[in-house]
This record gives structure tokens, sequence and C-alpha cells, in this order.
């Protein structure tokens, strides 16, 4: 899991929002390519895609997962991706469908300038993902880049606080999170989309860089809302939030050796340190 680390502690991150169609991996992964090349000129040095990029998301059903779902690594998805980010230097984490025999998750590919580094599958399922894939049994890996320490979400797993606690206490000082956010009631007319304010405050809450890319469109009448957004660890946006319907990329130069002092409130307070593990854990 660990690759080879330097001083480097700087690194300009991006979350690319695009609009993939589902059944047409060709398509996407065309898409992704021609993001990446443009992210990449950008000066991108870590790049996040959406939740199931390579597929789409709304499936009508199992015969369909499992004709657009590929191992990972080795499958024809994560191929293009590992190659995509050998030839151009970058990191890339994206959601992606896994095929593990005769199981399907929806999970994430990390791969680099020296190809696959690892996976992660999503802990919380979402409505009929829970018809289409199994439960993620990966837990939540923390991988050691050059630059820094990553861990990864996926979509709804940002609606529950023990997934950006439990990557803080692991050492995780950025959180990539591929997702397909949908709309939530009570939204409509809301100033701002509950998944920009629940990332804003687990940044905040764990000193942690997060950084979301959502997709767009409507898809077999499932709209998706946009608003990628990267977050610093203060909870504040440093790129973004993205627009509501439009293809982007959002870039952000941040330094990851800021967390440790980030975390440290003030000479009595530390936002990992002040836990009462004795009383909850």
């Amino acid at each position: 899991m660990s690759v080879k680390a330097s001083t480097t502690r700087t690194v300009t991150v991006a979350t690319v929002q695009f609009e993939p169609i589902v059944g047409d991996r060709v398509h996407n992964l065309a898409a992704i390519e021609r993001l990446a090349r443009t992210a990449k000129a950008q000066g991108a040095e870590i790049l996040v895609l959406p939740e199931l990029a390579d597929s789409g998301y709304s499936f009508r059903d199992g015969d369909e997962v499992a004709a657009l779902a590929g191992p990972v690594p080795g499958g024809p998805s994560a191929e293009v991706l590992c190659r995509l980010a050998r030839e151009l230097g970058l990191y890339i984490v994206s959601g992606i469908a896994e095929q593990d025999g005769d199981r399907f998750y929806n999970s994430a590919l990390l791969c680099g300038p020296e190809g696959y580094i690892g996976k992660y599958r999503k802990l919380h399922l979402w409505n009929n993902e829970n018809r289409l894939f199994k439960k993620g049994d990966l837990g939540l890996p923390v991988f050691d880049l050059p630059f820094g320490r990553i861990g990864i979400a996926i979509c709804y797993d940002g609606w529950f606080p023990e997934t950006f606690r439990e990557l803080a206490l692991t050492g995780a000082e950025l959180v990539c999170v591929p997702t397909n956010w949908v709309p939530m009631a009570g939204a409509e007319s809301a100033l701002e989309p509950m998944a920009n304010i629940l990332h804003k405050a687990a940044a905040h809450t764990n000193g942690l860089y997060i950084a979301c890319a959502d997709r767009i469109g409507i898809e077999r009448g499932q709209p998706f809302i946009g608003r990628s957004i990267i977050v610093g660890p203060q909870g504040w946006p440093v790129s973004g939030p993205a627009s509501a319907d439009r293809e982007e990329i959002l870039l952000a130069q941040i330094d990851l050796s800021s967390v440790t002092e980030t975390r440290t409130l003030n000479s009595f307070n530390h936002l990992l340190g002040d836990r009462r593990a004795d009383v909850y854990g």
C-alpha cells in the first residue's frame, strides 16, 4: 500500500465534474482521458473523478452491472486509468464498477505514475445500490503517497462522521471523494447543498483536506447536483463549489504539512487529542 515517500508536502489537486453516460464505458473513458489531459496541463498532480465514472450510475439491473464492471486491477477500465496515470505522471482516484468473482462493488481505484496502488470499496450503499453491490469489506485504507497520506470515501459515506474521523485517526491528510450527489429532501430553496455543508464540517472537525468530485446531468430520470468542491482543513473551500450543471475542473494547490498545525487549536486543545475515548470509544 505504501509508495516511496519524499519530502514534498505541497500538491495540486483537481476534481473533475462531468457527465458519464450509463452503459457507455468507451465514451466515459474517452471523456476521462480528455479531462485528465486538460487537468494535467493546468498543473494537476492528483486527480479525483466522480463515483462510477467509468460506467454511469443508474443501472437497470444486475446484468447491466455485470456487463460494465471489471476486476480492479486488471479490468478494462482499471487498465485505461492506470495507463493514463503512468503516461501523464499523475495520481488518479476514480470511481469504478468492480467485479470480484461473482460479487460486485461500488469502488474507487487509486493509481499513479508507478501504476496501480490500491482500491477502496464503498461502505455505505445508497438506495438501489443495495440491490446491485455488496457492502465494502476493505475498511478505510490510507495510502502513503510522495506528498502525504490519502484516504478515500464515496458519496453516501460522507453522511457518516465516523468515515472521516476514522481516516483522520489513521493518519489521512487528504480524503478524495468520488461522488454522485442527488437532490436531498428540503434542499429546494437552500443556498448550498447539504453535501457541501457536511464535507466542510467534516474537514473542520477533523483537520482534513477533502476533495469531492461530483457528476452532472440527468440519467434515466435521476438528476445529479454537481457542486464539486475542495475544502481546506479549517472547513473553508479552497476551490469551488462548482456549478450545478456544467463540466468543470477545480484546482487547488494545497500544503498537506499544514494539517498538523491546523489540528492544534491552541496550547490546550487538539482536534483529535481532545477526544474522550474513555466515554465514547
